[in-house]
């Protein structure tokens, strides 16, 4: 399932780095049946996504199969594994990064637009061009040189800088990283299952904009 998560009235919802690095956080602490509300502070100064050892075994609510965040939305790719997972992990991340913001900020309200949006991927090759939309396409968006539009004419580049993105499922894919915690490839390890396969796919629907038939409304 396709999930799409955007800021109230358009508004930021991460405003510096300490904002992006607290909702990589979020993803993984949040993607679990077992909810501690001190986590923040019970795993500070203990590694990025180390789990204390007297918490429960972790059972996660749904598979993440990709994710970008963008400054004013999240895209995420999830695979549902238990009953009323996805709507339940979405709770969660809204409350989270809700609560965070408005105390670390002083301001009041949700800091999303009403519910999220979400479509069911029905065939692998939707599912591909899915991956490169919200992995390869939203990354290349914040492309420093010109966006979206100097990444089609500088791929080579573009790619290189964007496997620098650490917000982003796409180092993932790309062969930047290793054992990642936050996702689980499942389909992708047959459909795009090397980072080269990864990058052709990703450079023909760049540079021809295939990504269009899988954008939201």
């Amino acid at each position: 399932m396709h999930v799409l998560k955007r800021g109230a009235r358009g508004m930021d919802i991460v405003r510096n780095e300490s904002d992006k690095w607290r909702f990589l956080r979020t993803l993984f602490f949040m993607n679990d049946e077992h909810v501690d509300f001190n986590w923040t502070v019970v795993t500070r100064g203990r590694g990025l996504f180390h789990r204390p050892t007297d918490w429960p075994e972790r059972k996660p609510l749904v598979n993440i199969l990709c994710y970008t965040l963008m400054p004013n939305h999240i895209h995420l790719l999830l695979k549902e594994i238990r009953k009323g997972g996805t709507s339940l992990f979405m709770k969660k991340i809204s409350q989270s990064m809700t609560e965070h913001a408005n105390r670390k900020y002083k301001e009041k309200g949700s800091l999303f637009q009403g519910a999220y949006k979400s479509k069911t991927i029905q065939t692998n090759e939707y599912l591909r061009h899915l991956a490169v939309y919200i992995m390869v396409k939203n990354v290349f968006e914040l492309y420093p040189k010109n966006g979206l539009a100097g990444a089609q004419k500088n791929f080579e580049d573009a790619w290189k800088w964007a496997t620098t993105y650490p917000f982003s499922s796409f180092g993932d894919y790309a062969g930047a990283r290793t054992n990642p915690p936050i996702i689980t490839k499942e389909i992708f390890e047959e459909i795009l299952n090397t980072p080269q396969k990864f990058k052709s796919f990703s450079r023909d629907v760049i540079l021809a904009g295939k990504w269009t038939s899988v954008e939201f409304e």
